[in-house]
Parts: C-alpha cells; structure tokens; sequence
C-alpha cells in the first residue's frame, strides 16, 4: 500500500483539484466518491474505481474491508489524516475515497425522462437524481445552466442514484425534447392542468426548472404544461419536491395496472 504524506505529492495535487473544481474533473473525467455507501453503489454497477484512498483509521472498519475485498488489482494509497481531510468535505470522514471515471453514456431512445434546466442548487439537483433513479427513470438530461451533477454535493444528495441513472450533461434541453418520441410535461405554476388528471402510461418527460425563474418559454412551449395542486396556504413547492411528485404519480399510475 502505497503511503501519502506530503501536500507536495503530484498524485495529490491533482486530487486536490479534482476535490474542488468542476472545469477540473470535466476535463480529467474525473470525480471523487467520498464514504462507503457511495462507494458500494458504484461496485454495485458493475464499475471497479481507478484508485482507492484511505485514512488511518480505515484499517480498523470491517465495512471497509469488506469493499476492499470486491476490488481487483485496484490502487490503494494511506493519506496522512490531515491530507485526506483536505480532500472530504465530510466533517467525520468515513475514511475512504475512490477516484471513479465519469460515466459516457451513449444517448439511446428513452421512455421515462427528466429534462432539468438550469438547476443550480447542489442539493436540489441530487434530490431530484436520487428520486429519478428510484422511480425508474431511464435519462436526466441537464442543461449547461445547471450544478456540475459530479459535485461532492451532489454525489452525496444523490446518495447513489447517479448509478442507476443515464446522465447527460451540458446539453441543448430544446433539441432533446424535439426529439423525444413521447408526451413532454412541463411543471408550472401559471398551468391549469392538473398531473394528477394526466395519462402517464405512455413514454414521457418531465421538464422541470430553475429554483427562481422556472422554466424558459422555449421549453415551456415544447410541453403540456401541468400544475401540482397545492390546498394549503403556499404558493409553491421545491423543485425537488415537486420533482418527486411528478415521477411518483407515474410510478402510481402504472402500478395500478
């Protein structure tokens, strides 16, 4: 087992940068799973990581070696516990980190969709990951405008979801749609449409957007647009709430067949 001691160490450095810069990992196609769960979700894919960081302690945590034990002729390297502080944004590290290749997926037909337009929340965007993933959604398409979905943030909002996901990011949301061989559905406030009187049997995507400014008008005139009804007394729900509305109403219907 290789050992890292020095902030000077090349391997490091490039951490360091991957750890804390999207333009970073987009260009290395890179990222960084902090903590056991997400690490098993990724073994559980099918995927083996490029290298295996650990601190100290992580000798003595039997899930640890229990992780360790499903990878082949994968690099391991012990961080000074400082070092790998520096590279968890965790305030208890979980003790290891696995540097992963991002996932290229090829883009195929879909059936299931989320479209997400500049949605710059870290948390939202993993919620709303995390709840396609456990809907059954087949591609989160994400356009230029939102938070980098390899973020540590997300990664860890997104509690593995990533891995059951086809992710597609930085695309034009407005040619995805055009493309798409099914009913588009557009979340919005001004719609008089309910989702809840919408037949979602069929292929469909949602398109959802931005915290603040909802959906562009664009996009918002490629799709039928749908209201979530809301008796009580606001005026609006989180995007990832009303995300997870949306994709469980189809969930619903379909079980009912």
């Amino acid at each position: 087992m290789k050992s890292i001691q020095s902030r000077d160490n090349p391997f490091f450095k490039e951490l360091v940068k991957l750890s804390g810069s999207a333009r970073q990992r987009g260009k290395a196609n890179q990222t960084l799973l902090d903590g056991t769960h997400l690490l098993a979700a990724y073994l559980d894919s099918g995927n083996q990581p490029r290298h295996i960081l650990l601190n100290t302690a992580a000798s003595h945590d039997g899930e640890i070696a229990g992780l360790l034990q499903r990878m082949t002729d994968v690099p391991v390297a012990q961080l000074d516990d400082k070092l790998f502080a520096e590279l968890s944004e965790l305030k208890t590290p979980t003790g290891i980190l696995a540097l992963i290749d991002m996932p290229q997926p090829a883009v195929v037909p879909s059936s299931f969709a989320l479209l997400l337009e500049d949605i710059q929340d870290p948390g939202n965007l993993g919620s709303m990951l995390r709840s396609a993933a456990a809907a059954g959604c087949d591609a989160v398409f994400l356009s230029t405008g939102c938070a980098d979905a390899w973020s540590p943030k997300v990664l860890r909002a997104a509690m593995g979801g990533h891995f059951a996901l086809c992710i597609y990011e930085r695309q034009s949301l407005t040619e995805v749609a055009k493309k798409f061989a099914g009913t588009l559905l557009a979340a919005s406030l001004q719609a008089t449409r309910s989702l809840y009187g919408c037949d979602l049997l069929g292929k469909i995507a949602f398109l959802v957007g931005n915290e603040g400014a909802g959906l562009s008008p664009a996009l918002l005139n490629l799709a039928t647009p749908i209201t979530i009804p809301m008796p009580g007394k606001v005026e609006s729900l989180n995007a990832a709430a009303a995300t997870a509305i949306c994709l469980f109403e189809v969930v619903r219907q379909r079980a009912a067949l």
